[in-house]
């Protein structure tokens, strides 16, 4: 999987597929599975899908900030949000080694891009507990936690 990505992946996303899989958490943030049978819900695939959508779309619409900075910054998909269209994407550098990469939130349906300091597991973490800065979280935390994995919903 990760050859076919062209890159290593971080470990704490590692760690997370490894221990949960694929799947829906708190019926809203899909994580994405490389080792998963259904394109959806497949790393390896939604990254190509992703960069070809991003790439249009990027010929009419300005790019985040933060790919705008010069030195060759990508984004790449590790989850998006149910029903929304909505994505959660890895923002990587040039020179950066996975467990440096940091999270951007796309809205999905619109322009609109948040930048979060933090890898995918501390973002995922901080957005399921409330307590991560943004605007597109506003229902968390739920009362109680679920999780299905890929397996269940397949």
């Amino acid at each position: 999987m990760e050859q076919q990505l062209g890159n290593a992946l971080p470990q704490d996303y590692k760690d997370l597929v490894e221990v949960y899989g694929g799947g829906l958490f708190d019926e809203e943030i899909w994580l994405l599975d490389p080792e998963c049978s259904d394109k959806d819900y497949n790393l390896v695939d939604e990254a190509k899908s992703r960069a070809e959508i991003l790439a249009n779309l990027w010929e009419t619409e300005p790019k985040p900030p933060q790919l705008l900075e010069g030195d060759g910054a990508e984004v790449l998909p590790w989850a998006y949000i149910e029903g929304s269209g909505a994505m959660l994407y890895w923002l990587r550098r040039p020179g950066q080694k996975p467990e440096e990469w940091t999270t951007l939130f796309n809205e999905g349906r619109g322009p609109e891009w948040e930048y979060h300091p933090h890898s995918c597991a501390e973002f995922l973490f901080l957005a399921l507990t409330g307590e991560t800065n943004t605007v597109y979280f506003d229902d968390f935390p739920p009362e109680e936690h679920e999780f299905e994995s890929n397996d269940d919903l397949l």
